[in-house]
């Protein structure tokens, strides 16, 4: 090993530490922590920050990072090295610029606002929240102009934080691809809704049954209860602090069976990546997903690809009905399969059907654009974000709760981050396209056996960290970068199918 970089461990030992105990003052926050906890609790989260802070951004780890540079120490680095390093240059020519008071002040920020945004949204009150979030995106702001390279937007300093390479004309024809083909789609899906019935998923539904089913399933999904966590919150996340403490949660409604299902196999997908990354790795800067797109691409794989097939509930779908004999008693497999697919425009992003599900990000990608333009006030985001609703899906939220307040990822500092979800749904479709080629994937899921389907994406996707890049990850498995086309594909093949498969013929006689 190099000397150069023996030496640069010795931070990173460090600032992984206080990482993964800022991770354990999240966790806590979101899951057990006290209401009235997090006013004083910020203050030791902002002194740890700024140790981090600290730890990576000084003159030595600058002079060291500079050395590791150099030929003769690259040709001494393996493939690992090579990439930790180059991710903690880019982190710290991300950080550098940032004043260490302002740095320790924003985390302190984002240590409190999520405990207010949860008790406005309990609420229904947004003015309690919207100083906070002014206060939020005021501070991005700042530090995206700390590091805008000229001609360059502050918004997309952001979106390349979280999917490195997209900005925001590369996701204005990536959404407007999308949109195009949603739409009129939507709008013939819209016209046969009647034909598929939900109403069983809106019963009363115990809440204690439901967390020993979301368990089981998640458990059958992958999820190792020896090196993973399962909690509950206002707002259903994954966190890690290695791939041998992996942490989920979830929320359970008790008039809304799919939504805890759903959810737990969307978390259950982030937590696989993060069990899966390669131990030699895991704690080191590398040690994640590729990007968030990467990322969202395996929760959105499993809860949608896979967690919405009739292949995947042949095994498991009567082991729902005993959990529920009276709610369940007169749906069969094709009518509860119908109705978990069905598509209907609906107020909630995380409850949202796959063909409505892009909408929900189009909005929150518009209006983060428009408060980065200078177009929308803070104090009018509900506004605008009941109008656009009403515009691109048709309904109206009757509260701040469902509307402006829905997403806990403002509150956290996540400005840029909701893009990152219709690209990991595209990648997704990507991935699914690519595997049912090369393996008997539904076959898999009808026998219950999803260990072949796991291993494939452990083996070329989720050891890999961030190793490498997204679309580094897709040419080495399938040859082909982020195709967008797939995913319109996807989309348009299983809605056909599933509402000319509705299609009531005519009985009239001839």
């Amino acid at each position: 090993m190099s000397e150069t970089y023996s030496k640069l461990m010795k931070y990173l030992d460090k600032s992984t530490a206080l990482e993964t105990a800022l991770v354990l003052f999240q966790w806590d926050s979101e899951t057990l922590a006290p209401e009235k906890s997090m006013e004083l609790t910020a203050k030791s989260i902002g002194i740890l920050s700024s140790e981090y802070y600290n730890s990576l951004i000084n003159e030595d780890v600058k002079s060291l990072l500079a050395k590791l540079g150099e030929e003769k120490e690259q040709e001494q680095l393996d493939f690992n090295q090579k990439a930790i390093v180059k991710k903690l240059r880019k982190t710290y020519e991300e950080m550098e610029h940032i004043p260490p008071e302002e740095y320790q002040a924003y985390q302190e920020l984002i240590a409190k606002a999520p405990g207010i945004w949860t008790k406005a949204k309990q609420e229904h009150n947004y003015p309690v929240f919207a100083p906070y979030l002014e206060e939020i995106m005021d501070y991005n702001k700042k530090f995206a102009g700390y590091r805008v390279k000229e001609g360059q937007n502050l918004y997309d300093v952001l979106l390349n934080d979280y999917e490195e390479g997209f900005n925001t004309k590369q996701l204005d024809e990536f959404f407007g691809k999308v949109k195009s083909a949603i739409v009129p789609l939507l709008k013939e899906v819209v016209k046969k809704n009647d034909r598929i019935k939900k109403e069983f998923n809106y019963q009363s539904f115990d809440t204690e049954k439901q967390k020993q089913f979301c368990s089981f399933i998640s458990q059958y999904v992958g999820f190792d209860l020896s090196k993973g966590v399962i909690a509950e919150s206002a707002h259903p996340f994954t966190t890690k602090l290695h791939n041998q403490d992996v942490r989920i949660t979830n929320h359970f409604f008790e008039d809304n069976l799919e939504s805890a299902i759903f959810s737990v196999i969307h978390e259950t997908g982030h937590a696989l990546y993060e069990m899966n990354v390669d131990s030699a790795i895991t704690l080191s800067p590398v040690g994640t997903g590729a990007s968030m797109g990467m990322h969202e691409s395996q929760s959105r794989f499993f809860e949608n690809i896979v967690g919405r097939s009739k292949s995947f509930w042949i095994p498991i779908f009567s082991k729902l009905k005993d959990t529920f004999p009276e709610q369940l008693k007169d749906i069969t497999l094709d009518s509860f399969i119908k109705g978990i697919n069905k598509s209907v425009p609906n107020l909630i992003r995380t409850d949202a059907d796959e063909l409505t599900y892009s909408l929900h990000i189009i909005i929150r990608y518009e209006i983060e654009k428009m408060i980065f333009a200078g177009e929308a006030k803070i104090t009018e985001l509900p506004d605008i974000w009941n109008q656009k609703y009403k515009e691109y899906l048709g309904v109206v939220p009757p509260s701040d709760s469902e509307g402006i307040l829905q997403d806990i990822h403002w509150a956290c500092g996540n400005i840029g981050y909701f893009p990152s979800y219709a690209i990991g749904s595209a990648i997704a479709a990507q991935i699914y396209y690519h595997m049912v080629s090369i393996m008997p994937f539904c076959q898999y899921l009808e026998e219950g056996n999803l260990a072949p389907i796991r291993e494939y994406l452990k083996e070329h996707i989720h050891k890999y960290g961030a190793t490498k890049n997204t679309n580094e990850i897709l040419m080495d498995m399938m040859n082909e970068p982020l195709n967008p086309d797939y995913y319109v594909r996807y989309l348009t093949e299983k809605y056909t199918k599933l509402y000319e498969f509705c299609t009531v013929k005519s009985s009239k006689k001839k």
